[in-house]
């Protein structure tokens, strides 16, 4: 744990003008802390392998001290989580492998997301129906999962994501472009004390930092880097979702996008990016499960029928398997004449019971 004063230092550091977080954690990590940083010689910094003097000049303008002093009140009388890069707990792992994540976070809330399935869900403020009704159905198909939500809690895509996990009662978190001092949008306020029940905020913004259109960009690293995937659900052609997208190909992490009609404009990124194989094509919460290799225990069943309750459309799937065997999603919707896009879902939830198992090249089998 950061005492007091390495704490105020960091935050100091933090805020330095062209520094940047990979650079401030070089100098940690070859210094020793950050307050070791702020009283070494400047011909001592500038040894260090990457290190101009452009991006140490600040150093000694006291300014950023006397800023970060009244940081430290704030999060003292506020009672704000801070945890930093280097720490072996609260700070996200998945993070701590971006090179430019940030040296200090800052969270409200009931954070918990060690050893947890994090997804970031994004995409466009102007949601459609046919959006929403995918973002929800998703949600709702990987509760039982219990994955945390994460999210930028702008409108559109953003809200109907942390809407769907509060509704069913996932952990979510939303990832703030400001300090913690405030909410955007306001018209979200209401939504603020459920998310922060379960879950909360997270930043690596100042409660002083000016609110700034690029901060938004410079937020998108974190909603890319703290999870395993980040999916797209609508954008336009140009859009921070697809600035979201493109930071998380960079970090290698996985990126799905939802497919939608070629005439739709919110439809033209997420195309895009399947076309150009930046992101993995999404129809169901089983593509995600099978890509991202979560494993769903299956229950052992000897006759279906008799020990699971199944409804009329499931036991239509079922009895399909047990007549043709394995068989291949596309074949299987033709055979039951059920659309692909709800087979996936149906096939999700017969998994779940225990009654299907997936089989390599999106294959089902029946559990016998």
């Amino acid at each position: 744990m950061l005492s007091e004063t390495e704490l105020l230092y960091r935050i100091a550091l933090q805020k330095l003008p062209n520094l940047g977080d990979a650079s401030a954690k070089k100098l940690i990590d070859r210094i020793g802390s950050a307050e070791a940083i702020f009283k070494q010689k400047e011909n001592s910094l500038l040894k260090i392998d990457g290190i101009g003097l452009h991006k140490i000049k600040y150093l000694n303008d006291s300014s950023y001290l006397d800023e970060a002093e009244k940081e430290l009140h704030y999060i003292q009388t506020n009672k704000i989580d801070v945890s930093t890069f280097d720490e072996k707990e609260g700070y996200p792992s998945l993070l701590k492998h971006c090179l430019d994540g940030p040296i200090l976070l800052f969270k409200r809330g009931n954070i918990d997301i060690q050893n947890k399935k994090i997804i970031s869900i994004v995409g466009t403020r102007k949601i459609t129906s046919y959006g929403m009704q995918f973002c929800k159905q998703l949600i709702a198909d990987l509760a039982v999962l219990n994955p945390v939500i994460v999210s930028g809690f702008a409108y559109g895509v953003d809200i109907t994501a942390q809407k769907a996990a509060i509704e069913h009662n996932l952990q979510t978190i939303g990832c703030l472009a400001h300090g913690l001092d405030q909410l955007y949008p306001k018209a979200h306020a209401k939504y603020a004390p459920d998310i922060e029940k379960n879950g909360g905020f997270i930043t690596d913004f100042c409660s002083d930092d000016s609110f700034d259109r690029n901060n938004f960009l410079k937020r998108n690293r974190i909603i890319a880097g703290i999870s395993e995937a980040t999916i797209v659900i609508e954008s336009a052609d140009k859009g921070g979702s697809l600035v979201t997208a493109d930071i998380a190909n960079s970090y290698n992490r996985e990126v799905f996008a939802v497919p939608g009609r070629t005439t739709d404009k919110l439809s033209l990124g997420c195309n895009n990016l399947i076309k150009k194989h930046q992101a993995k094509l999404i129809t169901s919460a089983a593509d995600l499960i099978y890509h991202l290799n979560w494993d769903i225990e299956a229950k052992p069943v000897q006759q279906t029928q008799l020990f699971v309750e199944l409804n009329e459309t499931e036991q239509k799937i079922a009895d399909k398997l047990q007549e043709v065997g394995k068989c291949e999603l596309d074949q299987l919707s033709l055979h039951t004449e059920i659309p692909t896009y709800q087979l996936a879902s149906l096939l999700l939830n017969l998994e779940l019971k225990g009654v299907v198992k997936p089989l390599p090249g999106k294959q089902f089998e029946l559990i016998n």
